[in-house]
């Protein structure tokens, strides 16, 4: 699967009455942690994090929790993991009225565009 977006609309979250729902394709034990960019994950536009925790006991989703709301100026609070506790995929809900607009700031900072890296079977990313 390619991971480079499909479209520069094609974007990784949702507005919802109270904030948006986020996909993020998350790379534990991938050093300092950062926004990748946002790429294309089975069809689907995902915002591409890295963080240093390891994926053990909830580690990882902690870390990226946690990440979020340093990067969103938001409290943790508003950050919930809906779906995907076990895989690197995954879905959460950020309750905030300017969520997607800090999300269009933090994604347009870390590029959408072309990606030099490997597809999804590739080894490189």
């Amino acid at each position: 699967m390619s991971e480079a977006p499909t479209a520069a609309s094609a974007l990784p979250w949702r507005e919802t009455p109270d904030g948006v729902e986020l996909a993020v394709r998350l790379m534990p034990r991938g050093g300092v942690a950062r926004v990748e960019r946002v790429a294309e994950w089975d069809g689907r536009p995902v915002l591409k994090v890295r963080v240093a925790a390891p994926p053990v006991e909830g580690a990882a989703n902690h870390a990226l929790v946690a990440f979020l709301a340093r990067a969103l100026a938001l409290p943790r609070s508003a950050i919930t993991l809906v779906a995907g506790d076990r895989t690197r995929v995954k879905r959460l809900r950020i309750a905030s009225p300017h969520a997607a607009a800090r999300l269009a700031v933090l994604a347009e900072a870390h590029g959408t565009g072309s990606h030099a890296g490997r597809n999804r079977a590739g080894s490189r990313d």
